[in-house]
């Protein structure tokens, strides 16, 4: 009697053609949502958005902010481009795509950033936050921070290349606004992102956007992005004339898919902005360091992970009189000192004065007596003329006390709107701003609002009072 085994093979060979698709099909395909956003650059305008708004996994469209952040920290003087970086064993472990660095390498900030930019290189980007922030969690906090100020509402970072991580999401929007800062925050440096190669220090990198960089006209940026989980991301860039169009896509299935979108989306931008439009660009953002106190007034909607908040839930209500020092007498209080003080004391406190200076005065001014002088006692011996002698130097010594550094609090079109604001700030901030210098300094762009002739530590403080009264402001160093 023959058994019939046709079934259990016939599983079996469905089993195996399913494991095959999973090796030759990309995940990406199948699994990425799919997202797209385009604005009109100049204006910040929307002119198309698809699932713009649904948190995804932003791959290495990351970097975009890890690079905001360090040539934030470059412009504040926390850091410098030819600064020395010791790569850690957590940079060098991390994997491709990489520079390929080694622990306890040293290389300078300014080779990181290009790799970072141009390699989108996982162990750069990892090396930069832990040098401005000492570690990587602390820098993804700074990240996610300065997200929020420059208004992406629904990204938080986790890490500082984009690699797939619990709760690192960001939208199709958001990565929209953050490559738009980059142009106009940073314009000197965002010919990174333009670049077919560079030197990145310990070898020539090539962009990973170079395809679509020089298939499609006008195009200078930005930033590609892919994991299994992201699916193929970009945020790219075009100019053409007075046009500048900004389109972002998330889940493309392979680098031609997403190519192939991105251009529809710039041509469809070019085609619905207009040919002019005025310049509105984003302001820059007010900064405070990760993991420091931020001071809201009122504000039950603070971005989550942005360090300790202090609220302030309203005006004082009552003030109380501080207590007296043990033994100190107690102070007269005037109510009103015109009415309150008489000609007869002012008589009496003007005749103590003149007893305690050596003066005799009688009980009325009328019968005061100046006392003669006394004659010189004739055994005084009076120094003796000698031929001149060359005059002593003095050197000045400074008075400036380490008082090279200021803050400044914002760029304005006129010098009259620069120095009326930097009255209305003295006035407000007198306590940390008292002594300092208001200084206008007129630049290509606009007239900078200075205070100059602080310390390093009164900068600090002051930047961090006016910054919890929402003013814009960061140090200048000397």
């Amino acid at each position: 009697m023959k058994v019939r085994r046709t079934q259990p093979a016939r599983s079996g060979l469905f089993v195996f053609l399913a494991v095959w698709m999973l090796v030759i099909s990309p995940i990406s395909a199948w699994a990425a949502p799919y997202a797209a956003f385009v604005m009109d650059a100049r204006t910040g305008e929307v002119l198309h958005s698809r699932n713009a708004d649904t948190r995804l996994h932003p791959a290495s469209l990351t970097k975009m902010m890890t690079l905001y952040v360090v040539f934030q920290a470059v412009e504040r003087g926390e850091i410098t481009m030819d600064t020395v970086i010791t790569i850690s064993g957590n940079a060098s472990a991390e994997p491709p795509s990489k520079l390929g660095l080694r622990k306890g390498q040293k290389i300078k900030l300014r080779y990181l950033v290009r790799a970072a930019a141009v390699k989108s290189a996982n162990d750069a980007a990892t090396a930069l936050g832990e040098a401005i922030s000492g570690s990587e969690a602390a820098f993804a906090r700074r990240m996610t921070r300065t997200a929020a100020s420059l208004g992406m509402t629904r990204t938080t970072f986790k890490n500082a290349h984009g690699l797939t991580q619990t709760g690192h999401m960001s939208t199709a929007r958001d990565m929209s606004i953050m490559g738009r800062h980059m142009i106009y925050d940073y314009p000197q440096y965002y010919n990174l992102f333009s670049r077919r190669t560079t030197d990145a220090g310990v070898r020539e990198v090539a962009n990973t956007n170079r395809r679509f960089l020089g298939a499609y006209k006008g195009a200078d940026g930005i930033k590609t992005g892919f994991t299994n989980a992201a699916g193929f991301n970009l945020v790219s860039s075009a100019e053409r004339g007075n046009e500048r169009i900004i389109a972002t896509v998330f889940g493309g299935t392979s680098t031609a898919n997403r190519n192939a979108r991105i251009a529809e989306l710039l041509d469809m931008g070019f085609r619905r902005a207009p040919s002019h439009a005025p310049l509105r660009k984003p302001g820059k953002p007010g900064y405070v360091p990760a993991d420091e106190p931020i001071i809201v007034a009122g504000n039950n909607d603070a971005p989550k992970g942005a360090g300790k908040v202090i609220r302030l839930t309203g005006a004082v209500k009552t003030s109380f009189r501080p207590k007296m020092r043990p033994g100190a007498a107690a102070p007269v209080l005037v109510a009103n000192a015109t009415a309150s003080v008489l000609p007869d004391d002012i008589q009496n406190a003007l005749q103590a004065a003149q007893v305690t200076a050596g003066v005799a005065t009688a009980a009325t001014p009328d019968a005061a007596v100046q006392r003669p002088p006394t004659a010189r006692s004739n055994d005084v011996v009076l120094a003796s003329v000698k031929a001149p002698v060359a005059p002593e130097v003095v050197t000045r010594v400074s008075t400036s006390g380490g008082r090279h550094w200021g803050v400044n609090i914002g760029r304005y079109g006129s010098r009259y709107k620069a120095e009326k604001v930097l009255l209305q700030t003295a006035l407000a901030e007198m306590t940390t701003l008292d002594g300092s210098l208001r200084k206008v300094v007129r630049r290509p762009t606009g007239f900078d609002a200075n205070f100059m002739g602080m310390t390093r530590d009164s900068a600090d403080l002051a930047c961090r009072r006016l910054q919890a009264r929402n003013v814009t402001c960061f140090m200048i160093g000397p």
